[in-house]
């Protein structure tokens, strides 16, 4: 919900009975078999149209029907839960790209530094691949119209190379200050979302899984696999920051630790007929042991894997408590093309837990819970008032855990704040890192063969560092601070170092680097080992 001026409160009267009349035509709208059978129904529905009528024709200003409307169902579908939804027909696809992990388009990666495209890596074996583009590359025409030098946006380039499967984009690029052109037919381009995998020891390795798509499960055991036979008998498994997706994905990960019958999750709703997921038989990884890291937020799906992991007592969950989304969402289309993402069931841990946290506040307050929990200091220490004894409950080999609000860690890790300032805070949030790293290895991408090589041969010296701040305040206009500088040196040389891997060997090699000193990864090991 976005704030309102006071002077717009004049309009709430005829918002709320908007709001009601909505929810009926809403009902009315739905394709998926649901009838009305309200008495009076009609002259309810006749209603909705007098007051839009009347708003069209009376209100004090001009006003943008749809955009009300539709923001109008948003705001009474958030009056029944944070996670019922209504997604407007030109949103869905955008939406849907992440639930199906893949999308139509030339498959690079892209960001935009000094008004340019610059193209940062190109997906093997895309159709940008096949057509010979390169990272560093940038990209100055897009089917003959100029895009260098434009104010040009990410929204822009994507809908300009999006389209459908099989269709023609004629390129103009820039390389080594040359102009060559390209025709790129586009094809179906997958978004990976197992994006790190490794062996981090000789006998552990490491998964991480940034959201939970159609894909997942096949992604994850893939990479399970093949750390099986490079010798893995221990697993980090990486959720944080992972804020869900999918269920049957999540399950399905699950079930490739657990043996024949254990169970996974319940689902329960007023509507919906009580169902239980259990564990079948022949998981890859019965036999290995596991951690999983979750942080606040680590939401739905991932909590669903942490809490089937942690109630049969499959493995140790190392972290900080999870943001706590235990609700079932079902999409269901509309006669228009847009979608009601609406909440249908509760689900509840194998132990019974309900980790749903309370939302009696409103959506506001319950989206800000991260900052209330920052504030309250429980990113660095347990908060004690959440472990009630109505929320109680014991795993098969007698574990205390806890519901009504996230999953709860067995091995709490206290948030790592420690080089942080305010000018390392500023330079995180812009482009400067990602910018300098772009700039950086134009002439070094086949300095280094292996991210191994690369991690044991290269430093982030004084002299890259001071080129780096020079950087930031020329291209980014972050001005040095000689006090930040020197307060979080250490922290602004590593991630440097992690950006400039990022570029050469996107995410995996972005947390090869980071995870050598990553507080909750180094427990991991450290349980793991001993």
């Amino acid at each position: 919900m976005t704030d309102q001026k006071p002077t717009k409160y004049y309009f709430l009267p005829v918002v709320i009975s908007l709001c009601i009349a909505l929810g009926l035509w809403v009902g009315k709208s739905m394709t998926n078999g649901i009838n009305n059978s309200m008495s009076g129904g009609s002259a309810k529905y006749q209603k909705m149209q007098d007051i839009i009528d009347v708003l069209d024709q009376r209100y004090v200003d001009s006003l943008n029907g749809e955009a009300l409307f539709e923001q109008t169902i948003s705001d009474m579908l958030h009056k029944l839960d944070p996670h019922s939804n209504y997604i407007a027909a030109k949103d869905l696809a955008l939406m849907n790209e992440s639930i199906q992990g893949q999308f139509g388009g030339v498959g690079v990666r892209f960001f935009i530094l000094r008004d340019t495209i610059c193209v940062t890596n190109v997906i093997i074996g895309s159709p940008s691949d096949q057509a010979g583009l390169k990272a560093g590359d940038k990209i100055i025409k897009v089917d003959g119209k100029n895009v260098a030098k434009k104010k040009i946006t990410n929204e822009k380039v994507m809908a300009l190379l999006k389209g459908n499967e099989n269709t023609t984009v004629n390129l103009q690029l820039l390389r080594n200050g040359k102009l060559i052109t390209k025709n790129v037919v586009r094809g179906s381009i997958p978004i990976e979302s197992v994006i790190s995998a490794y062996m981090i020891e000789p006998t552990i390795g490491f998964i991480k899984i940034d959201q939970f798509s159609v894909n997942t499960s096949q992604e994850f055991r893939k990479a399970a696999l093949w750390l099986n036979q490079k010798g893995m008998k221990k697993l980090i498994l990486d959720l944080r920051n992972n804020g869900g997706g999918v269920l049957q994905s999540a399950t399905d990960i699950a079930d490739e630790f657990l043996t024949k019958n254990l169970p996974m999750l319940k689902t329960k709703g007023e509507h919906t007929k009580p169902q239980t997921y259990r564990a079948t038989a022949g998981g890859i990884l019965e036999s290995t042991e596991l951690t999983i890291l979750i942080n606040v937020n680590s939401a739905s799906a991932s909590e669903i894997l942490a809490g089937a992991i942690q109630d049969n007592d499959r493995g140790t969950i190392i972290g900080r408590r999870s943001f706590g989304k235990g609700l079932v969402q079902e999409d269901i289309k509309l006669r228009d093309g847009s979608n009601l993402r609406l909440t249908i069931a509760r689900y509840y841990t194998p132990t019974g837990r309900c980790i749903q946290k309370s939302y009696d506040a409103g959506y506001e307050e319950y989206m800000s819970d991260q900052m209330e929990r920052y504030d309250n200091g429980e990113l660095y220490a347990p908060d004690s008032t959440l472990f009630a004894d109505s929320l109680k409950f014991k795993t098969p080999k007698g574990k205390i855990v806890y519901g009504g609000g996230g999953i709860m860690p067995d091995i709490f890790v206290p948030f790592d704040s420690s080089g942080t300032s305010w000018y390392f805070t500023d330079l995180r949030f812009s482009q400067a890192f990602n910018a300098f790293a772009f700039d950086f290895v134009q002439q070094r991408r086949n300095k280094w063969k292996t991210i191994e090589d690369f991690d044991k041969n290269f430093t982030v010296s004084d002299a890259i560092l001071n080129q780096f701040v020079q950087f930031a305040q020329k291209e980014i206009k972050i001005a040095k601070d000689k006090e930040g500088l020197a307060h979080s040196k250490t922290l602004i040389v590593k991630t440097l170092k992690a950006e400039i891997a990022r570029q050469l060997w996107l995410e995996d090699g972005y947390y090869r680097i980071t995870n050598k000193t990553d507080n909750e990864v180094q427990r991991a090991l450290k349980y793991l080992k001993h």
